[in-house]
Formats: structure tokens, sequence, C-alpha cells
């Protein structure tokens, strides 16, 4: 019997394999784009939720993934061959910095949706949910030059010390240095002498995201 955790990640997977984001993938089968989002998979109080039959039914007619397959990956075959067929670049969605901020790029854990991303391909495989801001603008300097992209991992942990990407529930977007993370609040160091810190309390935060590497 197939896990919860075993089928979110053959969704996952399958999506990684053709090229897609979750989101993606959900549209191309003709389902809402939020139905495989994070957010999703389990229930404001914990409880598992597991993806329908019949959204599965309609992923796989729509990838030409037989069932076979479909159960291969949620076993773990499949992770090795869809990194294979990479091979040693890595395609991620990419999107304006100064465009992050505005609604419908981001679903509510931070990862990306909806229209309006590019593909930018990395020289290096990069983990799978990675996507790539290009940064626009000196605000950054002298850490991040106009032009550079910064590749975000929603997924990797934070910690103080890190460069991270932050979006405020006002719809603010910044790349800073998590000087200092509570439960309560958030301590940001500016990347450039010439802007202020920033803090913030946790419930003005929409999500944080450690920056992973640079592209100059």
């Amino acid at each position: 019997m197939l896990s919860h955790k075993q089928i979110w990640s053959a969704i996952d997977v399958l999506a990684e394999h053709n090229g897609l984001s979750v989101s993606a993938l959900a549209r191309r089968a003709g389902l809402d784009p939020t139905a495989f989002n994070r957010s999703k998979r389990k229930a404001a109080d914990g409880r598992q939720r597991w993806p329908s039959t019949e959204s599965i039914a309609r992923i796989l007619e729509a990838t030409g993934c037989s069932l076979a397959d479909f159960a291969d990956l949620a076993n773990g075959a499949g992770v090795a061959v869809a990194r294979q067929d990479n091979g040693a670049s890595s395609n991620v969605p990419l999107l304006g910095f100064a465009q992050a901020g505005d609604g419908g790029y981001f679903d509510d854990g931070g990862y990306p949706t909806g229209h309006g991303w590019d593909v930018v391909e990395l020289p290096a495989a990069t983990e799978r949910h990675a996507y790539a801001l290009k940064i626009q603008g000196e605000s950054m300097l002298p850490l991040y030059r106009n032009g550079d992209t910064l590749i975000v991992d929603p997924e990797a942990q934070v910690r103080r010390g890190d460069r991270v990407v932050v979006k405020t529930r006002e719809g603010e977007i910044m790349a800073k240095l998590l000087r200092k993370k509570s439960a309560q609040a958030i301590e940001l160091a500016s990347l450039n002498p010439d802007h202020a810190d920033r803090s913030f309390n946790m419930d003005e935060i929409d999500w944080i995201a450690r920056i992973v590497w640079a592209s100059q």
C-alpha cells in the first residue's frame, strides 16, 4: 500500500519529469491550479489530505504516464530517471525580482504558481522546487548586481546568517540577511549598506525562503 508521502512524491516527480511545476501539471490536466499545492496536502488540524483518484487519473492521461509507472514513481524508482533525463542541467522557473511581489506568482507556501514565469537553464542540477529571481536595479549591491540571478529553495531550512528572500503580506519582496528569527518576529540585515535593516512581526510575513545560489 502506498503512503500519503509516496503518492504526493510521485505527483511531484511526475511534474518534474515533464518539466512542469505541480500547478502547471494541474492546469494541463484541467484541474484547479492549486490542487497539488503544498498547502492542500494537510488540513488545518494536521490531518493528511489525499489527492482524489479522479485527479490522479487526469494527470496520468495528460502526461501519458501509466498507472504502473506512477506506482514506480511513488516507490522511488523514477526519481533517478527523471533527474538523468535532465542531464547535467536543470530548468527552473524564472521571474523578475520586481514582479515577484505582485499577486498570482506564488502559492501560500511560497512555491511558484500561476502564469508569467519564464524558464532558465542552470549549469548544474538544483533542488526540485527551486526557482530563479533576476535582480533588477542596484539596491542589493555590492553582493548582487543588476542582471544577477538568485536561485531560491522554498524547502531549504532557514537559519540565522542565511541570505533569504522574504515576502510580506502587503506584497513587498526583498533579499536580506537573516539576523534573527523567532516564533514572533524576524530581524533582517540589508545587503546594501545604503538601505536600512528591517524588522517584522511574523504575522506580517507571507513566506521566507533561502537563497541557495547566485549566478553572476
